[in-house]
């Protein structure tokens, strides 16, 4: 019996020391767990693991944070900057709304609570990541995204022309240089998405905020869509000069009933593939954009925030997209106004299910109302899981949990450096259009007597800007008066009068502008539209929100025009707006007219160099310009019913207009000459997957030196569906001597011939296909064909 007793005694002990041990080893692999860095901190790791590591780490609470990333704009962030900055920096370190985590990021913080320039964006927004990678529980850095449409949208950031004006230009290569410097501006400071990249068609000209699109022509947006995504985003979007490029808004919004803004897109399949998803496919599929927002409007009704058809499918499953889908400013809301969902409990469900990702504008459904629809089970976390998980793939590509931060002393270098004040007085160059000029009254010598500047966007900076601008803006605008009393000499006479405003008839000075013309040597008077003054301000007649029924002249503009006429001196008019204007008084009397379009920063030293012939005029209208609003739609590429009975029984005509446009697509004058000849074709016949070169030569004949964007267009002359009477397929901007001839190729591949059959299948169909050379759509120089057997 003892020696049983000693046995178990002995076996006890034995067993006491192998579970010490075991305890020991245990906490031992806990101690070097604990001291070890998590998967998701290894730069080592592959970024899925990392996101998953992360993911499984964090609460519902931190994930929703993670999905909001309000604009600075919100009310219920603050009455005031100092307000707003307070909450920012609460929402950042998760104390601000009880329940939910620290917040993802900010949208267009810099611009509404960051007005003193690029050293304090940097240091706050330095500020602000500290805090996120620091203080909070798992250290997930913010994302920061500005507004980029034509410019670093914060006080400081240069401001290059917009919309129409940069499509004017038919230069990819500018504009690549142009969104590179918008790319390098933005990450300089802190910024990773640049958003608000209009790619869409301009499809109704009515619409206040089609001046930041490019173009009415899906071909020349998608060749656009790519000079910005490949020069924002480059090789590696985690480089010190790169940003997501954030492209708006999908799928299109400028299609909408009434021409009203955010109104209803009641557009076929057919339309969508043919007209809207171009230049999403070439940003989106061909060159790997990594933002995109979601549009207002519904489409063919549904509404898009809602749509798993157009977000998951379409964009996701179609298109390749792999980054992040964003509301627009109150999208969760559009489910409520549109009456899908009752409630923003109910809208953040659909929205999330449909596949955004990000809510912009702080709204309850994609706050606690959805951390409650999650825990009540309306939604499965495994959709929030699906978003947070793109939030935070997006923030490991862009390098941001290894740098965090940005040199404060860099970013005050690269905002607003000479290099790109430069560039955008070169993008100014380029964009503007010469319409007209009869009798060669343009270029003006500079040994004039005496010169009258006359009208409401003569002197006006923040008319020739935009939208889309900082709040705050320190630096100068060269206004159009400006560069005109630069570019003479001293001893000539520069008299200026505004002559009416804008908007409203009251204040007019229309005597005292007849008498300044009659009194000088020639009138240029500068009228168009204007954009609000400022902060709180919300008045102008461009711009988002400021939808026209009519495309003319607002206020008494034309009136003021006429009196500078009756004059009986020679009268220049520029305009200087975001849409085209329905002008046909002035284009029936006024010998010369000049579209400035919105030309930024530098546009009126742009302007003046271009009326006294510093700069030949090279810009080629990337819209079709109407006579009246009750011709639209009017863009060139119609189908050929529209051609037919136009011309049924000779040329035709509204009973009490011109049918014609009062510009064509492609149109804008130079002072030089150019001849087209020369024109080859390397097949007259090719199979369906086969691809044709086009080739031309073109000769300066003047003696100018001058630019000529060379445009091709082609005809499907007889196809299974309706083809338009002509689509842009080729362009290429050539820069020529007097006397110098260069030769232009294009290359047709199927892509450029292919259209969508009965069954919206993408073919190429057997047929003879017209080759049409020319200065504009209209301006047709060359004329070839070729079949496709």
């Amino acid at each position: 019996m003892a020696h049983d007793r000693n046995n178990q005694t002995m076996s006890t002990t034995i067993t006491r020391v192998i579970m010490s041990a075991l305890a020991l080893a245990a906490c031992a692999a806990g101690a070097a767990e604990t001291a070890a860095p998590a998967v998701y901190r290894d730069p080592a790791q592959p970024s899925e693991r990392r996101v998953a590591d992360l993911l499984r780490r964090m609460t519902l609470e931190e994930k929703v944070g993670q999905m909001n990333m309000p604009c600075g704009w919100v009310g219920k962030l603050g009455k005031d900057i100092a307000a707003k900055q307070d909450t920012v920096l609460k929402l950042t370190a998760g104390t601000q709304v009880r329940g939910l985590g620290p917040g993802g990021g900010f949208f267009t913080l810099p611009n509404w609570l960051l007005q003193e320039g690029p050293r304090q964006q940097a240091e706050f927004l330095n500020r602000l990541q500290q805090l996120a990678t620091e203080q909070t529980r798992l250290g997930i850095p913010l994302l920061q995204t500005e507004e980029g449409t034509h410019g670093l949208m914060c006080a400081g950031g240069t401001i290059f022309p917009e919309g129409p004006a940069l499509g004017s230009t038919w230069n990819v290569e500018l504009l690549s240089n142009v969104y590179a410097a918008v790319a390098r501006e933005a990450r300089a400071i802190g910024v990773h998405q640049n958003f608000t990249l209009v790619i869409e068609p301009i499809r109704d000209p009515r619409l206040g905020r089609n001046e930041e699109a490019f173009s009415e022509d899906p071909f020349l947006c998608a060749r656009i869509a790519e000079a910005i995504v490949r020069s924002m985003q480059g090789a590696d979007v985690s480089a010190p000069d790169k940003v997501v490029a954030g492209l708006c808004h999908f799928p299109g919004q400028s299609q909408p009933v009434s021409g009203f803004e955010r109104g209803a897109m009641e557009v076929s399949e057919r339309q969508l593939r043919e007209v809207f998803l171009p230049p999403w496919q070439a940003g989106v599929r061909r060159c790997g954009a990594l933002g995109v927002m979601a549009t207002y409007p519904a489409v063919d009704g549904m509404p898009t925030h809602a749509s798993s058809r157009l977000l998951t499918d379409m964009l996701r499953g179609e298109l390749g997209f792999d980054g992040l889908v964003l509301a627009e400013g109150g999208g969760i809301g559009t489910l409520v106004y549109e009456g899908v969902a009752a409630s923003q409990k109910e809208a953040g469900i659909k929205a999330l299910t449909a596949g955004v990702d990000v809510g912009i504008t702080y709204e309850s459904g994609y706050m606690l109302d959805l951390i409650a629809a999650v825990r009540e089970g309306k939604i499965s976390e495994s959709l929030v899981d699906r978003a947070v998980r793109r939030i935070l793939k997006q923030k490991f590509r862009l390098g941001l949990f290894e740098r965090p931060y940005v040199d404060v002393q860099r970013a005050t270098g690269v905002v607003h450096s000479s290099a790109h004040q430069d560039l955008s007085l070169q993008a100014a160059r380029e964009s503007i259009v010469l319409l007209k000029n009869e009798n060669q009254l343009l270029p003006l010598r500079k040994t004039l007597r005496s010169i009258a500047v006359i009208g409401p966007n003569a002197d006006e900076p923040r008319n020739q800007l935009g939208d889309y601008i900082s709040e705050v803006i320190p630096q100068p605008i060269v206004t159009i008066l400006q560069g005109i009393k630069q570019s003479v000499p001293a001893e000539v006479a520069v008299h200026y009068v505004k002559g009416c405003a804008i908007e409203g008839t009251q204040l007019h000075q229309l005597a005292e502008a007849k008498a300044v013309a009659a009194a000088a040597d020639v009138a240029i008077v500068v009228v168009g539209e204007n954009h609000r003054g400022g902060i709180g301000q919300q008045t102008g007649t461009d711009g988002e929100g400021r939808d026209s029924a009519t495309l003319e002249l607002t206020g008494l503009q034309e009136e003021l025009v006429e009196a500078v006429q009756a004059s009986g001196k020679p009268a220049v008019v520029v305009l200087v707006n975001g849409r085209a204007l329905a002008t046909r008084w002035i284009a029936q009397h006024v010998s010369a007219i000049v579209e400035a379009w919105l030309p930024g920063e530098r546009g009126g030293q742009a302007v003046a160099e271009v009326l006294f012939g510093d700069i030949n005029p090279s810009g080629k209208l990337s819209v079709t310009v109407p006579r009246h609003a009750g011709q639209l739609p009017v863009f060139y590429n119609t189908k050929k019913s529209k051609r037919h009975w136009l011309n049924s029984a000779g040329p035709r005509a509204y009973v009490d207009l011109e049918a014609t446009p009062l510009y064509p697509f492609g149109h804008g004058l130079s002072y030089t000459q150019f001849e087209y000849r020369d024109l080859h074709v390397s097949a007259a016949e090719i199979a369906p997957a086969d691809g044709v070169e086009v080739r031309c030569t073109v000769t300066n004949t003047g003696r100018r030196r001058g630019k000529e964007t060379v445009q091709l267009y082609i005809e499907d002359v007889v196809s299974s569906v309706a083809t338009p009477v002509k689509e842009l397929r080729g362009f290429a901007k050539l820069d020529l001597a007097p006397g110098e001839t260069k030769t232009c190729s294009f290359r047709l591949t199927p892509d450029e011939l292919a259209l969508f059959d009965a069954n919206l299948n993408r073919v190429v169909e057997p047929g003879q296909f017209n080759v049409m050379i020319g200065a504009s759509s209209e301006d047709i120089r060359l004329k070839g064909e070729f079949r496709v057997k």
